[in-house]
């Protein structure tokens, strides 16, 4: 199938088993949304929604806000990653909503993004939470699976992340294929692990794909003749070479012949790695 055909697939996939798609961060208006999505940046959903009750009881509009001192948010986020720089931003990026605005957050990602301390991931998630505009914000969980599942070819950045995946689905499912790559990264296919058991999309996800396709583990190996076999030649080595394959990833090698059809002769377990993105 192609990238388009893969796209589609996997969002009535994920749509089927994820129903609640929206974001996990916990606000009543698009100030709160904002001021936690901007908490939010290299930190986790669960450490904001713990501290931002109290800062919003404490500053309960963007008008409180405002008129509040770095010094006075500063103690409201001191458990958030970048307090220091998060606390200047939140003050700066009040009184512009409040001088620029009339107060109001603005609806779109341009106007947005004009605020201190919102980026481009942070102005499409407000947009798209808050106002219903179709955004298609890529962090590191929709960096990770989408590369993991081929819906992007040779991305190396966000930008051409979302590029590649705004071009691959209509206008309308771009925000419901934002919420269920987070969550889906978030609770199923996780940066150390991949929970490719129970996921309900392994027939169209590349690296599960190749992950069959790796030779089976052998028996019969004898670990007291060395801690490799080569089932080229077929003999044990006890220290292998590194070479990277023709997808960039490092591989143990024979170092008599060059081959890495190596097995760990402990395990019986192929040595051989499909390429991943840990982030």
């Amino acid at each position: 199938m192609n990238r388009k055909e893969r796209a589609e697939k996997v969002l009535a996939g994920l749509r089927a088993v994820i129903k609640e798609r929206t974001t996990e961060l916990k606000h009543v208006n698009p100030y709160e949304l904002l001021v936690a999505t901007i908490l939010s940046a290299q930190c986790t959903d669960e450490r904001i929604n713990k501290v931002s009750p109290a800062l919003f009881l404490a500053f309960p509009t963007v008008q409180h806000m405002a008129a509040a001192a770095v010094d006075e948010i500063f103690p409201f986020i001191r458990s958030v990653s970048y307090p220091n720089n998060k606390s200047r931003h939140l003050a700066k990026m009040s009184r512009e909503i409040v001088s620029d605005h009339a107060g109001h957050v603005p609806e779109t990602v341009a106007g947005l993004e004009s605020l201190t301390g919102v980026g481009h991931k942070t102005a499409q998630v407000v947009a798209g939470v808050a106002f219903g505009v179709p955004t298609l914000a890529v962090d590191t969980h929709v960096y990770r699976v989408a590369h993991r599942i081929g819906l992007v070819h040779n991305a190396k950045t966000v930008v051409q992340v979302e590029r590649q995946l705004k071009k691959l689905l209509p206008l309308q499912d771009w925000t419901d294929m934002h919420h269920v790559l987070i969550l889906h990264g978030r609770y199923r296919c996780t940066a150390r692990r991949p929970g490719c058991e129970l996921c309900p999309i392994v027939r169209e996800c590349q690296y599960y794909e190749r992950l069959q396709q790796l030779p089976v583990s052998r028996t019969g190996l004898d670990p007291r003749k060395g801690r490799y076999y080569c089932a080229t030649r077929n003999h044990y080595f006890e220290k292998g070479d590194l070479i990277s394959d023709r997808s960039g990833t490092e591989q143990v090698s024979c170092p008599r012949c060059g081959s890495m059809n190596v097995f760990e002769t402990r395990s019986g377990k192929t040595t051989k790695k499909v390429k991943d993105y840990r982030i």
